[in-house]
């Protein structure tokens, strides 16, 4: 069926890489290959940085103004080209859908969310008003499809929610992992690392906040691993990379030099980096689930990671890697040992997580759960 896709935090083909960036195309392709017509309805983006009523309200009449253009544009076709349902994802008080709803009632077709969050919180004070108009975006929707156990809280129950796993196209990522000794070779010789040693790899933006502290807490863990041997590759840049190289400052040189930083790594490099990797370390403070975390199990990569709802849905903890309490470093840093040191036990996790995310997060699972709701949407 025809789809009319949309995304009001960041469109699909933004050039600003980020992880929305690659959820929303990843949805846009598992929707294709379920058969289905997907055409992008707007590139509008009514995400904002920091608190602004005003501005909401100035977005809010703008969005007002291009679902009355989509209106006129989509009546205008046959019956037959007209969109069947809407389909918005990632939907929060930053980012309103002031287009969407609109539409959907003027056509009368299902109006669908994919990744919605509310927090109590935001209620009142400066975001009251994104907060409130997300609000009655997600009430008007036939279905909210929740990718991120965390978001399920917030929600009203009386909402119609659907769950839908993360995925990924695990097909680059499987191909790597069947190629690991070859890729072991080449980022042996491009990041001057020893194919004898273990490897870490992290892989994240470098960036205030969340991923700063992530970054903080992982150095302080390896701290704790001196009498063993490994060497870290990080994959990564962005504003904070200076406060990044000064966590790991103790492994950064002399003889005790033990960390790679490879700077941005392209995404076409990325499923053989994680593939040439024994253990993919990554402590995960504030993430939703982590998408570095599904690529490297796709690539047959065992992880290490803090254990939030969104990284317990994709890491089989003791199955596929190990998840630790968020934010002890001593625990993270024992998981890390306890797989160093256990060379079978990291062979038995790396077959499960392929295994785990052929089967239940890959491209061609989510396209066969989405064309289930869009099919119960719509009625068939």
């Amino acid at each position: 069926m025809r789809v009319a896709f949309y995304a009001p935090m960041k469109s699909p083909d933004h050039p600003a890489p980020s992880g929305d960036r690659t959820v929303a195309r990843l949805l846009r392709r598992a929707l294709r290959e379920g058969g289905h017509e997907v055409e992008l309805a707007s590139r509008f983006r009514s995400w904002i940085k920091a608190p602004d009523e005003a501005r909401q309200r100035r977005l809010e009449a703008v969005g007002r103004k291009l679902a009355a253009r989509l209106i006129r544009r989509y009546r205008a076709r046959p019956e037959g080209e007209r969109p069947r349902v809407w389909f918005t994802y990632h939907l929060y008080y930053k980012a309103p859908d002031f287009i969407g709803p609109h539409v959907a009632r003027a056509l009368g077709i299902p109006y669908l969310v994919a990744e919605a969050s509310l927090s109590a919180k935001r209620a009142e004070g400066p975001w009251a008003f994104g907060h409130q108009r997300a609000a009655e975006a997600m009430a008007a929707a036939h279905s909210i499809i929740t990718l991120n156990p965390d978001d399920v809280a917030g929600l009203d129950p009386a909402w119609r929610q659907r769950r839908l796993a993360p995925f990924l196209d695990t097909a680059p990522f499987r191909a790597a992992g069947a190629a690991r000794a070859e890729h072991r070779a080449h980022w042996a010789e491009r990041a001057e690392a020893d194919p004898r040693q273990p490897w870490l790899v992290g892989l994240a933006m470098m960036r205030p906040g969340d991923k700063l502290e992530s970054y903080r807490l992982l150095a302080k863990a390896l701290r704790g691993l001196p009498d063993l041997p490994w060497q870290l590759l990080v994959a990564g840049d962005g504003p904070a990379r200076g406060e990044v190289e000064q966590a790991f400052q103790a492994f950064s040189s002399g003889a005790s030099k033990r960390i790679r930083f490879l700077g941005e790594v392209k995404p076409e490099a990325v499923p053989g980096l994680l593939a040439a990797a024994d253990l993919c370390v990554w402590p995960a403070i504030g993430e939703a689930w982590g998408m570095a975390l599904m690529e490297a199990q796709a690539a047959a990569t065992p992880v290490v990671a803090g254990k939030r709802p969104g990284v317990a849905a994709i890491v089989r903890d003791g199955r596929s890697g190990i998840l630790t309490k968020l934010g002890d470093a001593a625990t993270f840093a024992a998981a890390i040992r306890a797989l160093l040191t256990a060379p079978a036990l990291r062979r038995q996790m790396s077959l499960a997580a392929a295994e785990d995310m052929e089967r239940e997060h890959s491209l061609t699972a989510a396209s066969e759960r989405l064309t289930h709701l869009l099919n119960e949407a719509v009625g068939l």
